[in-house]
């Protein structure tokens, strides 16, 4: 009987593809890239496992034309790790195991390392450790005991010094030889990270993460595969990186969406970091001020342990929250006038102010005051933004910028004129209101410049800047201990989301952002800007905290059959035209095989319909118990893929999708 290879291939294959052994030598390893005909392509593959008994017809069969490297690149743990993942989320195998390499290892290059600059980051040790309280000790003993797999939610009020826990329990690591992984949601946290880390311990530290050159992430990768890094900090697709004797995973801010993947495979790093974890029986250390739902929902039933840091580091204080009721406050472009006064009395006790608005642009708006129209994108079912320092407008969804029209294309007017507000206008008022303040802005549009945002992180840290202003880039994770004010200017935007999670996104956000103020020595006070002070997710954040609005949160998951009380998946269509999504996903209920425990709802459309020039539907699928949901996307998917309306829609399947928009 023939003996065929089983190659990983990028393309839509469910499974391996079958291909001889090369024509010379001995068959290729599992975890060795090999080149290999695709059709008229000629495709770098991943070898899964060992030879196997043909599939299909030798005549059909094609040669592995090259083998790439003399020995695996993917070890047998990380190799079943992508495959569960491929398996969990229902995704290409191909495409999943190109996620696990770095760029120039997916086009064939040879896996040494490339250009001159290093990989690696030396600790020094040099800092005095600070002594951990009570609590601190009590989250890092309850690390070190762990012989085995264990998954440690550490629910850290801000401020309450998780970051240092986590580097006694890393500390103890490198101390019997072990690697540590390391995972952030964004690369705006990664600098400040391995600053700290880098004065405190005494390993070699390597970093990855999507703003390094192709090189510096092949580097970084083989330094982590060879056991060169003993500390690897990353964020999301770092969860696929080779470890050569691992110890300990780490996921600072586990409730971060940044970390699900939201496009193509659309894996979580969180939850393939608990799986790791499971497999190569190690510790998991997931870190937050405000957990996720499905993290605390695994504690309440035992899945995971959960260590409590309730009081901040160093004796500082937390912040006192008050909400602001703007109803009937005169305002100066969004800044009501007791929340002016406010500012100006921290910043003349010397006092550093932060203020919150997540929403970029001069306006989100741009309408003609005679008639009313409305810059809309011709693309998406959304407005332009404004953005007047560029003189463009620009639509956040679908990334299409236009110039601003002088006049009104529908009548003519000049009178153009922007509403609502964003960072650029509030910042712009700022400098009227206080100008002999400096002042700094911190969003993706300031910090587009390479070495901008470290830039402007630093100069806020010195306090060089007494005014701070900025989006969700300056709220997370942050250490500023010169900022006694915090003030959220618009909290109303989050309480009206299409989405079941908008709650608590902007539960988790307030949070975060408040915590960055009173950090040091200085008591701190949070202001909460809103129309709407009476609503119950203000009231319980301001008297209750996180925990309370959780609690509460919980239970109304549980009433409306959400998660995480059951599991669900999206079944998403997309399409220049309107109807073919709908007949596509028509279709695919009808042939959804019969059962009872899972629960469809729609077609429907999405709640923005229309996003890039495509309209989009989805059908959601609940399920009390998560394995009925995958048993019937294991069998129904292939069914999907048959129907002949599969060919005129892009459809995509999300399991335990982060978002429903």
């Amino acid at each position: 009987m023939t003996e065929t290879i089983p190659v990983a291939v990028p393309g839509p294959f469910t499974d391996p593809l079958d291909y001889l052994p090369p024509g010379t030598g001995t068959p290729p390893l599992p975890g060795t890239r090999v080149r290999v005909p695709l059709g008229r392509r000629q495709v770098v593959g991943i070898v899964t496992g060992p030879p196997r008994p043909a599939t299909v017809a030798g005549t059909r069969l094609k040669r592995i034309q090259d083998v790439l490297d003399a020995s695996p690149l993917l070890g047998d743990s990380l190799r079943n790790l992508i495959h569960w993942a491929a398996g969990y989320y229902h995704h290409p195998i191909g495409e999943c195991f190109a996620t696990a390499l770095p760029t120039r290892l997916r086009q064939g290059r040879e896996a040494v390392v490339s250009g001159r600059r290093k990989a690696l980051v030396a600790g020094n040790a040099e800092h005095p450790v600070p002594e951990l309280n009570s609590e601190q000790r009590a989250a890092s003993s309850a690390i070190a005991i762990q012989q085995g797999h264990a998954v440690i939610l550490i629910e850290g009020v801000t401020g309450s010094g998780k970051t240092e826990v986590y580097l006694d329990a890393i500390h103890r690591a490198l101390a019997v030889g072990l690697q540590v992984l390391v995972i952030v949601p964004e690369i705006g946290l990664t600098p400040q990270l391995v600053q700290r880390f880098q004065q405190r311990l005494a390993g070699n530290m390597a970093v990855l993460h999507s703003g390094l050159s192709d090189s510096q992430r092949l580097n970084a990768w083989l330094a982590a595969a060879n056991g060169e890094a003993d500390v690897i900090i990353g964020t999301r697709s770092a969860i696929f990186v080779p470890l050569a004797r691992p110890g300990l995973i780490v996921v600072d801010e586990e409730h971060d969406p940044s970390l699900k993947q939201q496009e193509g495979f659309r894996y979580s790093a969180r939850d393939l970091a608990v799986y790791r974890g499971h497999q190569l029986d190690l510790p998991v250390v997931l870190g937050s001020a405000t957990p996720s739902l499905e993290s605390l929902a695994n504690a309440e039933s035992g899945r995971y342990q959960t260590v409590r840091l309730t009081q901040r580091a160093g004796g500082a204080a937390p912040p006192r929250l008050r909400l602001m009721d703007m109803r009937g406050q005169p305002t100066i472009e969004g800044l009501s006038e007791p929340l002016i006064r406010t500012v100006r009395e921290h910043l003349e006790a010397d006092g550093q102010v932060l203020l919150f608005l997540n929403r970029r642009g001069y306006a989100p708006t741009l309408i003609c005051h005679e008639c009313g129209w409305i810059a809309e994108c011709d693309r998406c079912d959304a407005r332009y933004t404004y953005h007047r320092g560029r003189s463009r407008l620009h639509c956040h969804h679908c990334d299409r910028e236009t110039g601003v029209p002088r006049a009104c294309p529908e009548c003519g007017s000049v009178d153009l004129r922007p509403l609502g507000l964003g960072t650029e206008r509030v910042e712009s008022t700022l400098q009227t209101l206080l100008p002999d303040t400096p002042l700094i802005r911190i969003d993706r549009d300031s910090t587009r410049r390479r070495g901008e945002f470290e830039r402007q992180m630093a100069s806020a840290l010195s306090g060089e800047s007494r005014l701070l202003l900025g989006t969700q880039m300056l709220a997370k994770g942050h250490h500023l201990p010169a900022v006694t004010l915090v003030a959220v200017i618009d909290a109303d935007q989050g309480l009206f989301g299409a989405d079941f999670r908008a709650p608590e996104r902007l539960a988790q956000l307030v949070i975060q952002v408040a915590g960055r103020a009173g950090r040091a020595e200085r008591p701190g006070e949070v202001v909460i800007q809103t129309h709407q002070p009476e609503h119950p997710l203000l009231q319980t954040l301001i008297h209750g905290g996180y925990p309370a609005f959780a609690e509460v949160a919980l239970a109304e998951r549980q009433a409306a059959g959400l998660p995480p009380a059951r599991s669900m998946a999206l079944l998403r269509a997309e399409a220049p035209g309107k109807a073919a999504p709908q007949a596509f996903l028509q279709a695919a209920l009808a042939v959804m095989p019969a059962q009872t425990s899972v629960e469809a709802l729609g077609p429907y459309p999405a709640p923005m319909e229309r996003r890039a020039g495509r309209y989009r539907a989805q059908l959601m699928l609940q399920a009390d118990h998560r394995p009925a949901l995958q048993r019937l996307l294991s069998c129904w998917l292939p069914a999907i893929g048959a129907l002949p309306e599969a060919r005129r829609a892009r459809w995509s399947v999300d399991v335990d999708p982060a978002e429903t928009l």
